[in-house]
């Protein structure tokens, strides 16, 4: 399994307009971050998760050529603004089956009912297959996906277990059952908005909290805004098994 980190980066996006923070400022690259997504690549399949305003850009820059699953984590702008722009992908391949939460299907219909219309279609709209995620285990193509309910402030939302790789964003709290079902990983994506609490987000020691308790072999932070401070320097400071994602970052998990 391959795993891309399309975009690190919070809702604004690093630098956010006009700042003149100094992490907006950093020449370093990997201070600034697109809106929150990977690809997955497992087994010949091209699995996206989350498909923000950034996402043509992040598919021109890694080259990525075939879709084959879009999986959305909530109805969040910078989690699902991009979706127009999968009409390549739909030109070459067909519908493009996607998988949300029910709320979220009805959130996206709303926004794109171009997409989802029956009838006189516009030609040059893309169009998508439907899949409704519960809280019970899934398959893609014989790939067995493991939702992962938690909170948002008082939104649901959902991560995914794929094998021995589980990915979370946007996360304040989540139930013991639901923890359980992250034991053994490999590696866990989680997010880490800034130091300072925030209301919908773990910060830094909230995050980290987490790690200590579900015990991942390795991690990778993300959802990253600029108040969390300079790449290198949040770095340095993290245990050695915990790391700052940054934007192009290409992971590899051996399956077990």
């Amino acid at each position: 399994m391959k795993v891309t980190f399309l975009g690190t980066g919070t809702s604004q996006g690093i630098p956010i307009i006009g700042s003149n923070h100094p992490v907006c400022l950093s020449e370093n690259p990997k201070d600034k971050r697109l809106r929150v997504s990977v690809m997955v690549e497992w087994d010949g399949l091209n699995i996206l998760i989350d498909c923000g305003p950034d996402f043509r850009m992040q598919m021109l820059a890694n080259n990525f050529s075939r879709l084959d699953a879009i999986l959305f984590t909530h109805e969040h702008n910078d989690h699902v603004a991009g979706l127009d722009d999968i009409r390549p992908f739909f030109f070459r391949q067909g519908d493009i089956p996607i998988y949300a939460h029910q709320r979220v299907l009805n959130s996206l219909k709303k926004r794109f009912d171009y997409i989802f219309v029956t009838e006189n279609k516009y030609p040059g709209a893309p169009g998508v297959k439907e899949h409704i995620v519960t809280d019970n285990d899934f398959e893609i193509e014989g790939k067995i996906i493991t939702p992962v309910s938690y909170m948002h402030n008082r939104l649901q939302v959902y991560g995914y277990r794929m094998g021995d790789f589980a990915y979370l964003t946007d996360i304040k709290s989540i139930s013991e059952k639901e923890a359980e079902k992250l034991k053994n990983l490999e590696v866990v994506v989680v997010s880490a908005l800034r130091i300072e609490p925030h209301h919908s987000h773990f910060n830094l020691a909230e995050a980290l909290a987490f790690i200590e308790k579900i015990q991942p072999k390795k991690t990778y932070l993300t959802h990253i805004s600029h108040l969390l401070g300079f790449h290198e320097e949040v770095e340095q400071s993290l245990p050695e098994n915990v790391h700052l994602a940054y934007d192009n970052l290409k992971i590899t998990i051996d399956e077990k």
